[in-house]
């Protein structure tokens, strides 16, 4: 009798290799149960039907769940659709969360979708008791995210790109290829919805009226990348994010450790830590820590910018009695007494 052809084989394999690592670490357990977020797209029902094949030959349950987030003209059949082939791959409970999405979303309507798809995910684990939920993103996935991240001049964790593992959520398949996902769901004809939004002239653009960045990575920039310099490239970008993830783990421990010597958190919101101290931090952990405390004083993490970073480490390593630093949010950042303090400032006047 013929074996799965060798897309199917490698990405059940692939998915084997990953639940087989949770099991030998404890984090699974023989009888847990695991959701499979589907969108109906070629990544998740190819993620779908391997869990369905490997989960059982484990010990392991497996469900799906499908969020219709409403936003495209029949969507709550596109979403009943992918359900019913979760279901007829054996996955139980296979079932569809409908959410409203806000009218105005600052993040726009691609980072208002992935908000409120990621709650509602959440929520389906504390529901079901799931050990936690997979995701089908691909080192395709990977090796865009790395290059968004180097075209906005971002650091070292959004190069690392996206974890394989961020509880409650998995990643199987960051080392299989999107054309091995494509090739599953041809080999074993499962009912393929291509989302418009990834297209290039798809519907959803920016505020400028340009391309969703992702949508022109995927259709232009690698397939550019790849031409000019040859295949290997996404390979070669998801190995970046791999590298930089290593070194962001250990910064980010760094960090942990000047945070509990260094940092003091008063009752009226106020924090505080000492400058000379400070100073003394390699700049690379100074300025994630100089990050943390703005966070930890009230500013919106999605408009703290790399421009008030090194503002507030001026403050620190080049004082020469500037005033404060205005960070979002309403807090300032000042040099006081031999401490940089971040607190609610004065109201400003808007602009």
């Amino acid at each position: 009798m013929p074996g799965p052809q060798p897309p199917v084989a490698r990405v059940r394999h692939t998915v084997r290799t990953f639940l087989d690592e949770r099991l030998a670490t404890g984090r699974l357990r023989p009888g847990d149960l695991l959701l499979v977020a589907c969108s109906g797209g070629p990544d998740s029902l190819a993620l779908a039907a391997a869990t369905a094949f490997v989960a059982p030959r484990l010990g392991l349950r497996a469900g799906a769940v499908v969020v219709d987030h409403g936003l495209q003209g029949g969507s709550a059949t596109i979403a009943d659709t992918a359900r019913a082939a979760c279901a007829d791959l054996d996955l139980e409970p296979a079932t569809v969360v409908r959410v409203q999405m806000p009218p105005d979303n600052p993040d726009g309507p691609e980072g208002g979708a992935r908000a409120v798809r990621y709650n509602a995910l959440t929520e389906e684990v504390a529901r079901t008791g799931a050990a936690a939920v997979l995701l089908g993103h691909t080192r395709d996935d990977q090796a865009e995210t790395v290059l968004l991240a180097l075209a906005r001049g971002s650091g070292t964790r959004s190069l690392a790109g996206m974890a394989a593992v961020r509880e409650p959520f998995w990643r199987p398949l960051l080392s299989a290829t999107r054309a091995d996902t494509h090739a599953v769901c041809e080999a074993l004809g499962l009912p393929v919805w291509h989302d418009p939004s990834n297209a290039v002239d798809g519907p959803w653009r920016t505020a400028d009226g340009e391309p969703l960045r992702r949508s022109a990575i995927r259709h232009v920039v690698l397939p550019t990348l790849t031409e000019a310099l040859g295949p290997g490239v996404p390979e070669s970008l998801a190995r970046t994010a791999e590298l930089a993830r290593a070194d962001a783990v250990l910064l980010d421990e760094l960090t942990d450790q000047a945070w509990e010597r260094l940092a003091c958190s008063e009752p009226n919101g106020t924090v505080t830590a000492p400058v000379g101290e400070l100073a003394e931090v390699p700049t690379a952990v100074r300025r994630r820590l100089l990050r943390r405390l703005a966070l930890a004083a009230g500013c919106p993490g999605g408009a703290l910018s790399h421009a008030h970073t090194e503002r507030m480490d001026a403050l620190v390593i080049a004082w020469t009695g500037q005033g404060p630093v205005h960070l979002p949010g309403g807090i300032d950042a000042v040099r006081t007494c031999g401490r940089l303090v971040l607190r609610v400032g004065p109201a400003r006047p808007a602009r």
